[in-house]
C-alpha cells in the first residue's frame, strides 16, 4: 500500500513537470539565471555604450555628412569590438575610476 502511494505522488509529480506551461516556465528560468546570458547581456551593453559615445565624441553635433558617417563606422566598430571583448572595456573603464578616485583629494 505504501508503494502505491509512492507511485502516484511520483506520477502525480511527474505530470506536472511536463504541463507544457511549467516546463517553458523552468526553461525560462533557468536561461534567465545563466551567467552566460548575464555576461553576454552586460558585453552587449557595454558594447552599445562604447560605440554610442565615441560616435558622440567624434561627430558631436557636426551637420557634415562624411564626418556623420565616418562617426556612424567609428561607432560599428568600437561596439563590435566592445561587445566581443568586453573583460577589456571593464578593465579599461576600472583603471580611469581609479586614476580619478586617487586623484580626488578628500575633503577637509
Amino acid at each position: 500500500m505504501d508503494q502505491l502511494k509512492l507511485l502516484k505522488e511520483q506520477f502525480n509529480l511527474t505530470r506536472e513537470n511536463f504541463i507544457h506551461v511549467n516546463v517553458i516556465k523552468n526553461a525560462f528560468g533557468e536561461a534567465v539565471t545563466s551567467p552566460l546570458l548575464i555576461n553576454n547581456v552586460i558585453g552587449a551593453v557595454i558594447g552599445i555604450s562604447a560605440g554610442y559615445f565615441s560616435k558622440k565624441l567624434f561627430v558631436g553635433s557636426s551637420a557634415n555628412q562624411l564626418r556623420r558617417l565616418i562617426g556612424n563606422m567609428i561607432q560599428l566598430g568600437i561596439t563590435t569590438f566592445a561587445a566581443k571583448k568586453p573583460e577589456f572595456i571593464q578593465s579599461i573603464g576600472k583603471q580611469i575610476f581609479h586614476r580619478i578616485a586617487r586623484n580626488r583629494k578628500p575633503a577637509s
